[in-house]
């Protein structure tokens, strides 16, 4: 819904223009300048919310706006990372990269626009060229228009127009049509990469946290949850329904009223402190305990996830069960050693058992898993743990 506003809007406002000559003071006067053909198709734009949702909304734009033969898409230009490259018929590989385009564009820096004729010197030497036999003569092609987009220094999208000779060169109206949906396209584009980031580092977060023997909850400034792993869950069945209750119906629960309470006072107290300038480090953490379960607490961080530090902070909260820490476990693998931190509590299980001697399928049995199960666990173990062998494991956990 969002997206479908910020579509609209950019649209309404691409769509129209101040015209200051000749327009009678306190008014104004509106010019259209875009064909309503190509309404729908820019909103669809600035809804992208992935890389396939972006072609596929450049696509219906460019092609409403600009009769083609085909089209096509690079993303990430960066020489770590794989590039990302779309065509709407197949195409042989190194296309941006072949020569002698490539050299042209290196020696033209940020520039927006680059007709193929532009790298060659005429039309012959063109059809002469290795490009032309490779690129564009296996698809009727003889012109063609790159559009290239840049952050900063760096190039970080292209898009290319090609055409036949039928449908001629891009002419003047339609190289101006480009330039005026240019600017929405890079819009869009930047957009899409701040939600790519945005999308990596949440999943990197969450994948951080799931791996956490610790129960952990997330939760927004608003107290809307973002994250919780299944320890959580269990913990917040524990403090609502008692150890017994909560194994024998295996209830879920929400977060526990005593914790969301705390976070408000923890609220109103950064609220307070904001406005009076005053330093808030000193109540960033705080410790709730059950009212009827000593064992019981939740420790809760205001954690300021933005960078710039303009966002309000998020909660992080951290449960601890110490009875269920202070057990027992049999074996030479015990809860004292910190390399079963890195461990989920099924590893830990299979560690134990590894280090009692157990052959692979006896721990199998044991544990209740099929053989392959068992192999992928293991092999997860020792990729935490750094090892290569059971024997050293065995080592490690002595």
């Amino acid at each position: 819904m969002r997206g479908a506003r910020l579509g609209r809007a950019c649209a309404n406002k691409w769509r129209l223009r101040e015209d200051a000559r000749g327009t009678p003071k306190g008014g104004m006067k509106r010019e259209s300048v875009i064909d309503p053909v190509l309404e729908r198709p820019l909103l669809g734009l600035h809804r992208a919310m992935n890389v396939d949702s972006f072609w596929k909304a450049v696509q219906r734009l460019l092609s409403a706006a600009i009769p083609n033969r085909l089209m096509g898409l690079t993303l990430q230009h960066n020489p770590i990372l794989p590039m990302i490259t779309r065509w709407t018929l197949p195409m042989p590989d190194g296309f941006f990269n072949a020569a002698p385009l490539k050299g042209y564009i290196a020696g033209r820096p940020r520039n927006r626009f680059v007709r193929i004729s532009d790298a060659f010197a005429n039309r012959s030497s063109l059809m002469k060229s290795a490009f032309y036999r490779r690129y564009m003569a296996p698809q009727g092609c003889l012109h063609a228009v790159g559009l290239f987009f840049w952050k900063d220094e760096r190039l970080i999208c292209v898009i290319a127009i090609m055409r036949t000779a039928r449908q001629g060169d891009l002419s003047p109206t339609e190289m101006k049509l480009l330039g005026q949906l240019y600017p929405q396209v890079r819009t869009a584009l930047l957009r899409l990469g701040s939600l790519e980031r945005e999308h990596s580092v949440r999943m990197d977060f969450e994948e951080f946290l799931s791996g956490l023997p610790l129960p952990t909850i997330l939760l927004r400034w608003n107290l809307k949850l973002i994250y919780q792993n299944r320890a959580a869950r269990d913990f917040c069945a524990v403090w609502e329904k008692g150890p017994e209750e909560a194994k024998r119906t295996k209830a879920t629960s929400g977060i526990p009223p005593e914790i969301l309470d705390r976070c408000r006072l923890l609220k109103q107290k950064w609220a307070s402190a904001k406005r009076l300038n005053v330093q808030q480090k000193s109540f960033k953490e705080e410790i709730v305990h059950h009212p009827r379960l000593a064992h019981l607490r939740a420790t809760i961080h205001l954690k300021q996830l933005s960078s710039c530090g303009v966002a309000q902070p998020h909660f992080l909260i951290e449960c601890e069960d110490s009875r269920r820490q202070a057990a027992p476990r049999s074996g030479p693998a015990t809860s004292r050693l910190p390399h079963l931190v890195r461990l989920t509590s099924r590893e830990q299980e299979l560690v134990r058992l590894v280090c009692d001697g157990r052959s692979n399928q006896e721990i199998a049995n044991d544990a209740g898993l099929s053989l392959p199960t068992v192999k992928k666990h293991l092999h997860a173990i020792f990729r935490k743990l750094e090892v290569t062998s059971r024997s050293r494991l065995m080592a490690l956990m002595r």
